[in-house]
């Protein structure tokens, strides 16, 4: 008897009748990927191969016996068998016709049988008889297949072939002898098989700290998932058991345990119902840290450069902290060392921490517990020789002022990292973009190398904390531009994006003009920020030395803007809008722009056209014209007229403007309270700021030359930069006004996190009248207030008033401060938190620190993407409410609280 049998405990075994045959091969090995679908294997199941081999014409399980022709002169004594067999449970029928006399033996019947399932398998068995490669006898054809040992190393190969398949928890091949009536042996060949358990139903049970939903969210992340249907893998469940006990252990469950069971359901052989039960244990959290060994540094300053080891504190409740995660931990002693090493100490060594238990709840939910974290803090070092290696394009004398270091300073591993940073900006921009570099240290105290002592953090006694460095530059070779793509930009024309790039083809690849580039383009806001290797890719050109292929993916933004809308806003009051415009028209860059606004309090009909490359250079031009009507409660203003501006470049992101404008303006239904006032009836100078001794018009022709530099990042959501930006105008050039207005604004941002930012804005702006001019109209005069300068406070409530009137009337000086804490919620929408501070004087009066008028709270901003601009909800406190007033008919005082919606943004 011929046997080969494997399962998951067992090894395979051979074991022949024959001794010349006996032998035992090694088991092959389990499959290195995990179970798939019930068509996984080492190929695909017969119904998907056009190749497969015929199938056997014997039956795997024979049920009935096969008929032979009347004149086979065999068929009878066919029909009585000196042996007996059965093959899965049933008989085995005798031939149609017998082999012929004298012949050696013969591979007679081939069965896969599946008796330890109960007799049926749950993948189809033509799927196995494809990787069965024996084939029986054909005993109607006269077709007979010797056993021989061709067959037997075909019978071994099968078995491996199909134990690789991943399909089989157990498996054997049997042969078995049949003798027929004329003496021929004939072999029947069994592979008994036992197929792996099939998931129908995975839950987990036992936790509250981890829903399902966030369980399958983390194997998918780890890409580890558990599909029903596929077979049960002991490696894959393992995988899922230390996933869950580690995401336990972010939440400060440490000594959390996972077991699964299974059972069988209906439905079929061998599926079954995987749970993982989840045991969470008590949660970490720790009440103390204690530092032991450092003595240089103190444990307030360690402990706060530890982000996510911390104490508890008063709103744990709220924020999580003092939840200790065990595999955090690195990440925290990685930055202690970082700080020692900015400080000099280069072989501190931080230990594992020693868990103390202070206390633990009754129920055993909670315990409390102390870290002493040893530190080991050695000398503190001071710079030796500061020399440079392997450099041959740069001199050390032009690399040594990049690191600020000198020889007797103490190291500081903070100036060597941004000196390799700047050395990487060398490098770069001359086409070096595989520059790499590090320190090598020597430390005179250190041991000599084979000495007992000798170690990373031994020193020799006596000897002086000093460390001489080596700095390694592997320039690498100089890069070239081969070709610069562009793909994604549907609208957009190549020119446009082309004119922005400070990067060419056949040049040197300059990777600081690169950075540069990106930051010209996501200005545009054409497209979303260009970020990452997947919007900016470079790869070296295939079969070119030195050269390079860059590619820019670009996603268009929707430029085009057709809006119908209606609201209310403090500004404009109920208000139905229509617009179109297009930052971006036809492709080519230019602006153009058509709207009407008619609400209850403004109304704002205007055309706008800006090329900006004019005459194919980099002059920005751009006319406007418009008329619009503007209801303050003091007064109503109307206007109409135009703008024309050039602008040109000054250097990099720095352009300076020329602005003309001709606007002749109106005041008219002013306040009562204003013209019935005896002190305004006997004032000359307030008759001429309400135009009433005018016929109430003005005409007012201006040039307003500006410079403005902005590196700002993305003009709606802005996270890094600063936009410095210094106007004058001049009043007088034709028309009936003469003024000027110098105006001085600096904005910046600072990233913080990943998803925050800090925004600041200062503006200082003064204007004054001259020549003929003896008042400036109260449309010029400053004033502040409302959403766009101090939140929480109307427009135009901010500013002197007139006398005995509290209508505002405004100054010629202010001062305004803006800060905005702006953090990412998700995709569109932001929280900002903000404090605005402002005021505003009149000639003659100086600015004093309590006439500042202080609003601080939070608005939610989300950019719609149709209408291309932030929709913001603004809640306010106001601190100076007490003689402030709005513009309501009443004048009442501000209210403390104020809600607003706006859109735009402040600055």
């Amino acid at each position: 008897m011929l046997k080969f049998r494997c399962g998951i405990l067992s090894a395979l075994t051979l074991a022949l009748a024959a001794p010349a045959f006996a032998q035992t091969p090694a088991a092959p090995p389990p499959p290195s990927t995990p179970p798939g679908s019930t068509t996984q294997g080492t190929a695909p199941p017969p119904s998907s191969q056009g190749t497969r081999p015929p199938a056997p014409s014997t039956p795997s399980a024979p049920q009935t016996q096969p008929s032979a022709p009347a004149s086979a002169p065999t068929q009878a004594a066919a029909q009585t068998p000196t042996g007996s067999a059965a093959l899965c449970g049933q008989a085995v029928p005798p031939p149609a016709k017998l082999p012929p006399s004298g012949s050696g033996p013969i591979l007679y019947m081939i069965a896969p049988c599946f008796q330890k399932q109960g007799g049926s398998s749950v993948i189809d068995s033509q799927t196995y008889l494809y990787y069965i490669q024996a084939r029986p006898s054909r005993p109607s054809t006269d077709q007979w297949i010797p056993f021989d040992d061709k067959m037997e190393q075909i019978l071994l190969d099968d078995f491996r072939r199909l134990w690789a398949t991943n399909f089989l928890a157990d498996l054997s091949i049997e042969v078995r002898d049949y003798t027929f009536t004329n003496g021929v042996v004939g072999k029947l060949v069994v592979y008994d098989m036992e197929e792996r358990e099939r998931i129908k139903i995975v839950d987990y049970v036992g936790t509250k700290q981890l829903e399902q939903t966030k369980i399958d969210e983390k194997l998918r992340e780890e890409n580890v998932q558990i599909r029903l249907d596929s077979f049960v893998d002991d490696g894959l469940v393992r995988r899922v058991k230390s996933i869950i006990r580690g995401m336990l252990s972010e939440k400060g469950f440490l000594d959390s345990t996972v077991t699964h069971a299974m059972k069988e359901v209906g439905g079929g052989p061998k599926l079954v119902h995987l749970t993982f039960t989840i045991s969470e244990g008590p949660k970490y959290k720790v009440r103390d840290i204690d530092f032991v060994g450092n003595k240089a540094v103190g444990d307030g300053t360690l402990k706060r450069k530890m982000k996510e080891t911390k104490e508890q504190w008063a709103f744990s409740f709220i924020t999580g902290r003092g939840t200790y995660k065990e595999d955090k931990f690195e990440e925290d002693a990685d930055k202690v060392q970082s700080y020692y090493r900015d400080k000099g100490y280069i072989t501190t060594q931080v230990g594992n921490p020693e868990i103390r238990t202070l206390e633990t709840t009754k129920d055993d939910k909670t315990r409390y517990i102390q870290l002493r974290i040893p530190v080991s803090e050695g000398p503190r070092y001071r710079v030796g020789n500061f020399d440079f290696a392997e450099n041959k394009v740069v001199k050390g004398e032009a690399l040594r002022p990049l690191f600020k270091l000198e020889d007797g300073d103490y190291y500081s591993e903070k100036h060597v990292r941004k000196g390799l940073e700047k050395a990487r900006e060398l490098y770069g921009s001359g086409g070096y973009f595989e520059f790499t570099g590090y320190p090598e240290f020597k430390r005179r105290d250190e041991p000599e190398a084979g000495t007992a002592a000798a170690s990373a953090a031994a020193t020799r006694p006596g000897a002086p904390a000093i460390v001489d460095v080596t700095m390694h530059m592997q320039e690498g070779e100089q890069f070239f531009v081969n070709r610069i793509t562009f793909t994604g930009n549907s609208t957009t024309r190549d020119h446009v994006i082309r004119r922005e790039m400070r990067l060419v083809e056949n040049g040197i690849f300059n990777t600081e003009a690169l950075k540069y580039s990106v930051k010209r383009l996501n200005q545009l806001g054409y497209f979303k920020p260009l970020e990452g290797n997947e919007a900016i890719n470079v790869q070296k050109t295939p079969n070119a030395k030195n050269q390079v292929d860059v590619t820019l993916k670009f996603e268009e933004q929707n430029r085009n803007q057709l809006t119908f809308g209606a609201g209310f806003s403090q500004f404009e009051g109920a208000f139905g809008q229509f617009a179109f415009q297009t930052s971006n028209f036809m492709g080519r860059g230019e602006t153009v722009s058509l709207s009407v606004l008619t609400g209850r309090l403004y109304r704002d009909y205007q055309i706008n056209f800006t090329e900006p490359f004019l005459f194919d250079r980099p002059i920005t031009g751009g006319v406007n014209l418009f008329t619009r009507q503007i209801d303050y409660q003091a007064y109503k203003q109307r206007s109409s007229g135009g703008n024309l501006m050039f602008g040109f470049p000054l250097r990099d992101f720095t352009r300076a403007f020329i602005g003309y404008s001709l606007e002749n303006i109106q005041v008219r239904e002013v306040d009562p309270s204003l013209i019935d006032n005896p002190n305004i009836a006997d004032d000359p100078f307030l008759q001429d700021l309400l135009l009433l001794s005018q016929g109430g018009s003005r005409v007012v022709s201006k040039i307003s030359p500006s410079v403005v530099y902005n590196t700002v990042d993305n003009p709606i959501f802005p996270t890094t930069g600063k936009r410095l930006t210094g106007s004058f105008e001049l009043a007088g050039m034709g028309g009936n006004t003469k003024f000027y207005k110098p105006t001085l604004e600096a904005i910046t941002y600072f990233q913080h996190t990943r998803r925050t930012s800090l925004g600041m804005r200062g503006q200082f702006a003064f204007v004054q009248e001259y020549g003929s001019t003896q008042a400036l109209p109260i449309f010029e005069r400053l004033v502040l207030g409302g959403e766009y300068s101090v939140r929480g406070y109307d427009i135009r409530s901010i500013g002197p008033k007139a006398p005995n009137s509290r209508v505002v009337i405004g100054g010629n000086k202010s001062l305004l401060f803006n800060g905005e804490y702006l953090i990412q919620i998700a995709g569109p929408v932001r929280l900002v938190m903000f404090y605005d501070a402002g005021q505003v004087r009149a000639a003659g009066q100086g600015f004093e620190m309590d006439e500042f008028r202080i609003s601080t709270g939070a608005e939610v901003r989300f950019f719609m993407p149709v209408l291309n601009v932030p929709f913001r909800l603004i809640f306010a406190r106001n601190f100076n409410e007490i003689g402030v007033l709005n513009s309501a008919g009443d004048y009442e005082q501000t209210p403390k609280f104020r809600f607003r919606f706006a859109v735009g943004s402040t600055f």
